[in-house]
């Protein structure tokens, strides 16, 4: 063979090995190579937009997207020439779309993917692109009753692209309910296997066939992988509640590909302003399959409380987003992919740092100065405490829908604007969509929740400064003695080591113990006859106080309530008078609380919460849930001058997963003096 005819054939397979893994990714779609359709691969030229056959391109000469016309679902996803990291083994709808769950009252649920039935060129120039995917409901589809204007958008310079959504209902269209929102984008399992939610919470994941091969535990999303491609990962149990975090944390989450220059996937939330449940609503965030989610409604670690539920004459409308897809690569993740996650949180400060962003083009998403702002300084006056009101340090401080304080934990429809307040309780709170709200606060080391006196009225342009913010935590009396930390999570309490057939993912960072599987069922080996004791001044509830208050299996799927006891001692009872027990509960599932003071058998227990909750966190590895507090008072004819002994009892029974966990406990004694205002102690 001659030297032109070997130089021939070794361009030919070259070529193949260059060109057959693209032509592989697009042949499902029976769609012509993207590269075909660049024109110029340099950031020179800018952002171009060209729109094919039930298609359409973005690309900026860094990042390429191609995304479908009219259905708005993303099917491929590029980065400085790379091939698809979107999984091309998945239908074009199952790689990079929006969805929601939703339900008519009292029907079964459904899946809306919010396809799209009509394309518009929203803007096209070398600096941007916004491109929208509209649907309109009518009461022939089959759809949830809302319409869509789903937008991508694409910037020059930008290592990736926008996309954001805007839902609305009309008055008078059927009632419905939305279980979940959210975006997701399956990349390509055979290139990502390292993910990372946090600087302590990342590492190489299995994979789905793993799940396949693996026993399925208590729930369908729990498997114990027995036979997983990884054998380092044998006997661990894959869960995606795993990988849950509050909103408050969830910024930045993502995936580190395998190439020999890895490249990194991430989805970047600048706000939670569009998400529901305020701060401290848990939810989902990346999982196995190489999955990754941005979600902004869900029942997840709350329950229907947290479902949005609109009536026929109800009007609605809300924008989701934007939320940044954002790209990166450097060769030194090969050893280190967390240097990939270090500078997609650096890009998640940037881009926090530009919001309310200026470029959307949407007249629903409101630009920095279509808003206004609250500041103001929170105090907190404990009378017990201090004579005088103090600051509150690190305070929590929110806007939301008007209710009852506390309600922000349950709002869903509107938008919620939360800040921390510095060291002397100040606070400032910008970017405020126009209209009415709440003034909503708690303080970490504080139980209650505070609203402030009058609603609040935003409007553009708007800069209100308050006064006399100040928070009177309930309080009737002195402390006598206390259990816990009151930060609205059992963190603090005990929690187990997992059953030691079950292997422990070893982060290179301590994590968040209680993110374990199946702790629950250590209750029974740790105190196999008899409930849990706990004795004031000589128990620690760093050791003593089991983290969940949970039922009792004995056996063949029968479960008993339980019932702790808390043993203290008391000297110069004042009979004539009230003390008080203050329980604030950090999550319920199906539970019912009851309490009886210095006497287990009373028929009817001196407290009970009837039943209550449904945020199933227990179960979901999330160590709270929603926030409740229960203020308990007790006659002091009721108590024994010596040792007393309080019970609570967990009376209810369904299964593994019933109970509570709690946050905080404090028993007072009868008012030393009568406060300057009054305060609550109602249940």
């Amino acid at each position: 063979m001659g030297k032109v005819q070997v130089g021939r054939w070794k361009f030919i397979v070259w070529w193949l090995g260059m060109m057959l893994p693209l032509i592989n990714s697009q042949t499902l779609n029976g769609r012509a190579p993207l590269k075909a359709n660049i024109q110029d691969d340099s950031p020179a030229n800018g952002v171009q937009l060209l729109r094919q056959k039930q298609q359409v391109v973005m690309n900026n000469g860094i990042v390429s997207i191609t995304v479908t016309d009219p259905g708005g679902f993303v099917t491929d996803i590029r980065y400085k020439g790379s091939d698809n990291l979107l999984e091309t083994q998945n239908e074009e709808d199952n790689r990079g779309y929006w969805d929601i769950i939703w339900n008519k009252p009292g029907e079964k649920d459904n899946l809306d993917k919010l396809v799209g039935t009509s394309f518009k060129v929203i803007v096209q120039n070398t600096d941007q692109a916004e491109i929208s995917f509209i649907s309109t409901w009518d009461l022939g589809v089959a759809t949830a009753p809302l319409n869509v204007d789903k937008r991508y958008i694409m910037l020059r310079d930008s290592p990736g692209f926008y996309t954001y959504t805007v839902l609305e209902r009309l008055k008078g269209w059927p009632a419905f309910d939305i279980q979940e929102a959210r975006v997701a984008f399956k990349l390509r399992e055979n290139k990502f296997h390292y993910m990372a939610m946090s600087d302590q919470r990342q590492r190489l994941m299995p994979m789905s066939v793993d799940r396949q091969t693996g026993k399925v535990l208590d729930y369908p999303e729990a498997v114990l992988l027995k036979n997983p491609t990884n054998p380092t990962f044998k006997r661990e149990v894959d869960d995606k509640y795993l990988y849950s975090c509050d909103n408050k944390d969830n910024k930045v989450h993502g995936w580190v590909s395998s190439d020999q220059v890895p490249i990194g996937f991430w989805t970047i939330t600048p706000s939670n302003e569009f998400r529901t449940g305020g701060p401290l609503k848990q939810d989902l965030t990346s999982h196995v399959a190489a999955t990754m989610l941005s979600m902004f409604f869900s029942t997840h670690y709350a329950g229907e409380d947290l479902a949005p539920k609109f009536q026929s004459e109800e009007y609605w409308k809300k924008v989701f987003g934007p939320v940044y897809v954002y790209l990166n690569s450097d060769v030194r993740a090969k050893q280190n992919p967390s240097v990939l996650w270090d500078d997609a949180k650096h890009r998640m400060f940037k881009e926090t740092a530009s919001w309310p962003y200026n470029f959307p083009l949407s007249t629903d998403f409101l630009k920095s100065n279509q808003r206004g702002a609250v500041s103001g300084q929170l105090l907190v006056h404990d009378w017990f405490i201090n004579k005088k009101p103090v600051a509150g340090a690190s305070a929590y401080v929110g806007l939301a829908a008007t209710g009852a304080a506390g309600s922000w934990q349950t709002e869903s429809k509107g938008y919620q604007f939360w800040t921390q307040a510095d060291s002397k309780g100040n606070f400032v709170i910008n970017n405020v969509v126009p209209g009415t709200y709440s003034l909503f606060a708690w303080v970490p080391g504080t139980i209650g929740d505070y609203k402030y006196t009058s609603d609040i009225t935003i409007k553009p342009g708007s800069n209100i400064k308050l006064r006399n913010v100040v928070f009177e935590p309930p309080r009737a009396g002195p402390t006598l003695w206390e259990i816990g930390i009151a930060d609205r999570t059992a963190a603090e309490f005990f929690i187990p080591d997992t059953s030691p057939s079950i292997k422990i993912h070893s982060y290179a960072i301590s994590g968040e113990k209680f993110r374990e599987y199946g702790l629950w069922t250590r209750y029974k080996d740790l105190y196999p006859k008899n409930d849990l004791v706990y004795t004031i001044g000589r128990s620690d509830y760093r050791k003593d106080w089991f983290f969940a208050h949970v039922t009792r299996n004995v056996g063949n799927g029968v479960f008993k309530s339980t019932t702790w006891k808390i043993q203290f001692d008391l000297r110069n009872i004042n009979k004539g008078a009230n003390y008080t027990l203050h329980v604030a509960l950090a999550s319920a599932t199906g539970a019912e609380m009851q309490v009886r003071f210095n006497n287990p058998n009373l028929a009817v227990p001196d407290f009970s919460t009837r039943q209550i909750g449904k945020d199933n966190a227990i179960a979901r590895h999330g160590i709270h849930g929603l926030y409740s507090m229960y203020s308990i008072g007790i006659a002091g004819s009721r108590l024994i001058d010596g040792r007393n002994t309080i019970f609570l009892t967990q009376a209810r029974t369904a299964g593994p997963f019933i109970g509570i966990m709690y946050d905080y406990l404090r028993f007072e004694g009868p008012a030393l003096h009568v406060p300057a205002s009054t305060i609550n102690i109602g249940a």
